[in-house]
């Protein structure tokens, strides 16, 4: 009981230590949901914050697409545009989803934090908190690759400079990440220039945390997924070990005590699937053209030997890769995991438990042999193969568009 009561004392903290890190992400663009304790000037706080980022994201994409459908350039100064303004669109496409998902969000949260509560042995605390170690290590990695990767393009980007003729004045402005539409925005005069450039680097870091929300969250539901399936593997063992010494009505409540926690996990992998659904297949999108973007850039540029712009190309390539290959990861690790709480079951000395007792866990077997797959849209299943179809797609698009040009 001293053991149990220790263990619920540190529930809170535990609970905000695997969630410390998608507040962090979340709060500063008002993506962060509500809760029963959240307070009225916290309320106010977000929704002002929800305002102003898309009022900066807006601000950077309609000169943009003003810019692609009025000004005669030729296609490879309009490639050079629609690459970074395909990426503020699918940012500001996540930060949608990141606020119509609010509840869910929210109800997953509110899950983790019950788990925590409900755990009641050392060994349980540890393998849960082995595994929340884990999504804050993938989330951190996950923030610094999509910041560095589209940062990086947009400290390149405003570093060089270009000379503007405006009569008989000679004008020295920074080079912009997007390409506006002039006749919108004065770029050519200062100070318009540097509004223009912090308002898009601004832009930049919302489109950018709107993914990484995404990519935290789902590193860290996975992994309080997999934590719970190895607590439930470790449930079913001790069952096992313990039940031909136990009463028949005891046995009988700690079966039903594996199955609910079995269901009630299964459950809360459901509820991932709906939150990352959509959100995956616009990932999926984003590789496909971004890889396609950054390679055409690449071959493009290769003869001009700008190191700062290859470099930055290179990390995007990256962050794109690693990002797309994680979620499919995710999806591949949560299918694997649901089917082998079977598979424990079977690798147990079933063999020594009654008829009746046998008969219980083949319950358990059959129900995870119904998995519950991630899915891209409801049409794609998540998983490494997937993976290696994008980028298969990616490349064929990056062929196609070289051959044109």
């Amino acid at each position: 009981m001293n053991e149990s009561m220790i263990i619920r004392t540190d529930a809170k903290s535990n609970s905000d230590y695997s969630l410390q890190l998608n507040r962090w992400f979340l709060k500063p663009i008002g993506a962060w949901p509500y809760f029963s304790t959240t307070s009225t000037l916290e309320k106010v706080i977000s929704v002002s914050l929800i305002i102003f980022c898309y009022v900066v994201i807006l601000f950077s994409i309609i000169p943009c697409v003003a810019h692609l459908i009025f000004e005669d350039d030729s296609f490879y100064r309009k490639v050079r545009v629609f690459g970074p303004l395909g990426h503020w669109f699918i940012g500001g496409i996540n930060y949608t989803n990141l606020l119509f998902r609010s509840k869910n969000i929210s109800d997953c949260v509110e899950h983790i934090e019950t788990d925590w509560q409900i755990v009641t042995k050392e060994k349980q605390q540890q393998v849960m908190l082995k595994h929340a170690k884990f999504g804050r290590y993938v989330s951190a990695i996950c923030a610094i690759f999509v910041h560095s990767g589209i940062m990086s393009y947009c400290i390149v980007s405003a570093s060089s400079t270009q000379i503007i003729k405006v009569g008989n004045e000679t004008r020295t402005m920074r080079s912009l990440p997007l390409g506006v539409y002039n006749r919108m925005i004065p770029v050519d005069t200062s100070p318009a220039n540097e509004i223009v450039l912090v308002m898009q680097f601004l832009s930049a870091f919302i489109a950018d945390s709107s993914g990484i929300g995404f990519y935290t969250l789902a590193s860290v539901l996975a992994a309080h997924a997999c934590g719970q399936l190895s607590v439930l593997t470790i449930c079913i063992s001790d069952y096992v070990n313990e039940a031909g010494n136990r009463k028949e009505d005891t046995s009988f409540r700690k079966i039903g005590t594996i199955v609910e926690h079995h269901l009630r996990t299964l459950d809360f992998i459901a509820r991932i699937e709906e939150v990352m659904s959509w959100v995956c297949m616009t990932e999926l999108f984003r590789c496909v053209l971004a890889i396609c973007m950054v390679g055409y850039y690449i071959v493009t540029e290769w003869s001009d030997h700008d190191v700062r712009s290859l470099t930055s190309y290179f990390i995007i390539f990256a962050s794109v890769t690693f990002n797309t290959f994680l979620l499919c990861y995710i999806g591949e690790l949560l299918t694997e995991q649901c089917m082998k709480v079977g598979e424990i079951v079977y690798m147990t000395n079933w063999y020594i438990l009654p008829k009746k007792r046998i008969l219980e866990l083949i319950l358990i077997i059959a129900r995870s042999s119904v998995v519950i797959e991630i899915t891209a849209g409801k049409l794609i299943h998540m998983s490494i193969h997937t993976f290696g179809d994008v980028m298969r797609l990616a490349f064929a698009y990056l062929n196609i568009l070289c051959q044109m040009t």
